[in-house]
């Protein structure tokens, strides 16, 4: 039985004659229950049930307009699992029956006696206790599953599991793209002991670990194939056990084709992918992850500083995936208002609120068959967070005043710069939908931690800006390069974007020299640092300097505005002259009352 924490119970009491929701409120109140929250129409209750969630509902039937079974019917097409007990003053089969139809916990007659009451609650409650149990455990398994899977078809080495008999029963896509082209006897199915004899040694450590149920520590060989030459495998072996009951189960046989990996390497690193750069490590690592992940279907939550380019990464995901030649639909959650949001991303029916003069197809239904790039969702409202997750759990929502919900095909891919796992613990974001996103995780690194790449990403937006500016400049000098290197780029690569076009409008020759950077790169991010004569006083960078940072929230609001005054209200160009993004500006204009 599940031990309730009354305290942290949400019941909400739907009634028109005040005494009894006061009553029915001031007994569960009484008993412990806490928050109870009462409604006395039917348009009041749905309300609160769109906006949090309860525990239990207790409704009565009869009410002034629509009725109690009309409430429990709304509360059933939400999707929403919580018991709701009925209660009316006119018992008779008929709504006693569509009552247990649709799903209802219990049904009192009036007058209800305090016993009753506090009786039916309790059960109610102890019941929904167990499924939410039940749900959390079977998601959490169904998680794991997940990232089991997932990980077992996209990593490099090539995985086989061979039951008690030496019958392989499972294989990653790698073996099995593997065996396709040179071993088209091994399969799921086949005996170990039946495929070609070049395969024996694989045979060999599966029989060494079923016999003594110890792992075989990795050693190489070399295979012979049946479709001609040889080539080099590093292979391991180890027992296959059930983790509920330490059941042995069989063998895991994992190798690699260490002569497909000494020809990569000859190949060298990969420089460009698709519209991203560089050769560090770190963005090495991010081009195999996108490779890997953008053929799986499923969610992808990018993480990373602002700047750093989390909506190439949503492009290349999108590229390398199935749905390629389908929508890439994106969503910038900070550029919407609140109050409009809703109707952008899930669409409305025309008439559904003042100015909704024509249907309107939201952003989901655009994607449909393709991707949904959500980018910076971690600032949107609980509200929203929780349509989200909805449409997430079951592929299908709602638009705003359509009562039939609406069934998509949509790989969800979001993005953003803040720390969602402290927001979830801070109660500002669902921890149910964080992890519905992030089934996959992607962190990009930021641009001081890849090794090598800023004079390839300086070249690239060099040639870009030259050849838009009709400018002939052909390089960067030495001394410019070296500022660039030990500058710490807090905007990222977007900021180094701006130096670089901010460099090729100011160079008059065809070299960029350390005269073109602004101020705070030449003193290596010391902004209106002080100078002789200047009695030591600070003043903030040039206007149209990247990394811009007046020294107040006043400044920071005055110099927006003029910023914004300058490019007509033009909020892009806006945001490249104050050299920061455009879903910060938006932050920005949020906090200081300027939407």
């Amino acid at each position: 039985m599940i031990d309730l924490d009354k305290s942290e119970t949400r019941i909400l009491v739907v009634d028109d004659e005040e005494s009894l929701r006061l009553t029915f409120q001031m007994f569960l109140g009484r008993e412990g229950y806490g928050p109870v929250l009462t409604a006395s129409t039917f348009e009041e209750a749905l309300g609160l049930i769109e906006q949090q969630t309860f525990d239990l509902i207790i409704s009565d039937i009869v009410m002034e307009g629509a009725s109690g079974i009309d409430l429990l019917r709304r509360v059933r097409e939400l999707g929403l699992e919580c018991p709701v007990v009925m209660v009316t003053g006119y018992p008779n089969i008929n709504t006693a029956s569509e009552a247990v139809r649709l799903g209802a916990f219990d049904y009192l007659a009036k007058p209800v006696k305090k016993a009753d009451l506090l009786r039916t609650a309790r059960m109610a409650l102890q019941q929904y206790g167990l499924w939410k149990e039940k749900e959390r455990l079977t998601e959490e398994k169904e998680r794991s599953q997940q990232y089991l899977e997932t990980i077992f078809r996209s990593v490099r080495d090539m995985i086989i599991t061979v039951d008690h008999d030496g019958r392989v029963v499972q294989m990653n896509d790698q073996a099995k793209k593997w065996a396709a082209t040179r071993m088209p006897g091994l399969a799921v199915g086949a005996s170990l002991e039946e495929v070609a004899e070049s395969f024996a040694v694989f045979s060999t450590d599966a029989q060494k670990v079923l016999e003594c149920r110890e792992a075989v520590r990795e050693h190489r060989i070399e295979v012979n194939l049946e479709t001609g030459g040889h080539v080099v495998f590093r292979l391991s072996a180890a027992p296959l056990e059930s983790q509920q009951d330490k059941g042995f189960l069989g063998v895991v046989l994992v190798f690699r084709d260490v002569s497909r990996l000494e020809d990569l390497e000859k190949r060298g690193k990969r420089t460009y992918f698709h519209r991203l750069a560089g050769v560090s490590r770190a963005m090495q690592t991010v081009y195999t992850l996108i490779e890997n992940v953008g053929q799986v279907d499923t969610s992808v939550l990018i993480t990373g500083e602002s700047g750093t380019g989390k909506e190439l990464v949503a492009e290349a995901l999108h590229a390398e995936s199935p749905r390629r030649d389908m929508p890439l639909v994106k969503f910038d959650c900070t550029s919407i208002p609140e109050n409009l949001m809703e109707s952008e991303l899930f669409g409305h029916k025309k008439g559904s609120f003042t100015g909704a003069d024509r249907n309107r197809e939201g952003r989901i239904l655009q994607a449909d068959g393709g991707t949904l790039f959500l980018d910076e969702i971690g600032d949107i409202s609980p509200l929203m967070q929780l349509r989200l997750l909805r449409f997430l759990q079951e592929r299908t929502f709602y638009p705003v005043g359509e009562d039939k919900p609406v069934t998509v095909d949509v790989r969800v891919v979001a993005a953003t710069n803040a720390d969602l796992k402290q927001k979830v613990q801070r109660g500002e974001f669902r921890e149910d939908l964080y992890y519905r996103l992030r089934v996959i995780d992607i962190s990009l690194p930021p641009l001081r931690d890849r090794q090598g790449d800023l004079p390839i990403l300086a070249e690239l937006f060099l040639a870009r800006f030259s050849k838009r500016l009709n400018k002939n400049i052909t390089g960067i000098s030495d001394q410019a390069l070296q500022l660039l290197a030990a500058y710490r780029w807090p905007g990222n690569v977007r900021e180094l974007e701006h130096v670089v076009e901010r460099a090729c409008v100011l160079c008059s020759d065809d070299t960029i020299t350390t005269g073109n950077l602004p101020e705070e790169v030449r003193n290596g991010g010391r902004t209106g640092a002080a100078t002789p004569g200047s009695g030591g006083v600070e003043t903030v960078a040039a206007a149209d300097a990247p990394g811009y940072a007046p020294v107040s929230p006043e400044s920071d609001k005055a110099h927006i505005l003029d910023i914004i005054a300058q490019t007509d209200g033009n909020k892009a160009k806006a945001a490249r002259l104050l050299g920061i993004d455009r879903s910060t500006l938006y932050r920005k204009m949020k906090a200081y009352g300027l939407e």
